[in-house]
This record gives structure tokens, C-alpha cells and sequence, in this order.
């Protein structure tokens, strides 16, 4: 037995479910994955980040790459493959602010598009996800990430 859930109920935050939610479907993903980073490129935080990282002709790759990220972790698909912490981890200005705006965005873009539902289950992995990098960061760079606070989408 993997002792992920317990390092993850000893953190506060429950489990991901080993089962893919019901009703939520590739189509959802795409339209998630496709608008907020529609809003990521037009925001003034994000938008240069993302703009000197992502060249443009590569965004179809990134977005694909994405739902499949997205997919694999709320319908269990394992269609990603790859290791998403490493590139963030080059970004040597990323810090809290960045997340914040990461997360306002994606709740906004999850709200908007989705049922409240499955909302509220995008949002709770993406808020994990933020954590997770930043204490990967955090790590990286030397800083003390003992008393790093989780932040939510909506703070």
C-alpha cells in the first residue's frame, strides 16, 4: 500500500479519489485548459511570463499537453507524461503573487465554464498543485518552506 494518503491527510488535505469524478469529461477539460490559458496570455502578471516561455507557435503543444496533464489528474487517464514542476522550477521570478493570480484565474475560468461541481474539483486539485510547487520551489531555492501556508483559489 502507498503511503501518499497518509502524508497527504498528515498535511490537512485529503486524498485525490482513486476514481475519475462522474461528469466530467475530456470536453470539459479542453474547454477549461483552453480558456483560462486564454486569460493567462492576456493577463499583466502572467501574460509576459508565459510569452517569453512559451513561444507561439508552440501553444497548441503546451495547451495539448495540458489536457492531458488536467486529464490525467481528475479522470485518472494517465495520458501526461512528462514532469511539471521542472520547467516553473527555471523561472527564477516566480513567488506568491504569481500564484495567487494562477489560482484567481483559474477559479474565475473554472466557474465560469463548468457546473459548480466539477468546479469545486478543479479548483481543489489546482490549489494542491500550487502548494506543491511551491514548496518545490521554495526547497529549490534554499528558502524555508516549513511554514509555507496553502493558498486558496478565492484568497
Amino acid at each position: 500500500m502507498s503511503d501518499e494518503p497518509i502524508r497527504v491527510r498528515a498535511a490537512g488535505v485529503e486524498p485525490f479519489p482513486d476514481q475519475a469524478p462522474a461528469g466530467i469529461g475530456e470536453e470539459d477539460i479542453r474547454r477549461l485548459v483552453h480558456g483560462f490559458y486564454a486569460r493567462i496570455r492576456e493577463d499583466d502578471l502572467l501574460g509576459p511570463i508565459f510569452g517569453r516561455e512559451i513561444a507561439s507557435d508552440r501553444w497548441p503543444i503546451h495547451l495539448e499537453k495540458m489536457c492531458a496533464f488536467w486529464s490525467s489528474v481528475v479522470l485518472r487517464t494517465e495520458r501526461y507524461d512528462g514532469r511539471p514542476l521542472s520547467p516553473h522550477l527555471r523561472i527564477g521570478e516566480l513567488s506568491e503573487p504569481h500564484f495567487r493570480r494562477w489560482l484567481a484565474l483559474f477559479r474565475e475560468t473554472a466557474e465560469d465554464l463548468l457546473s459548480r461541481d466539477a468546479a469545486a474539483i478543479f479548483i481543489g486539485r489546482a490549489e494542491r498543485i500550487a502548494h506543491s510547487f511551491r514548496l518545490s520551489i521554495a526547497f529549490h531555492r534554499g528558502e524555508d518552506a516549513v511554514r509555507l501556508p496553502m493558498i486558496r483559489a478565492g484568497s
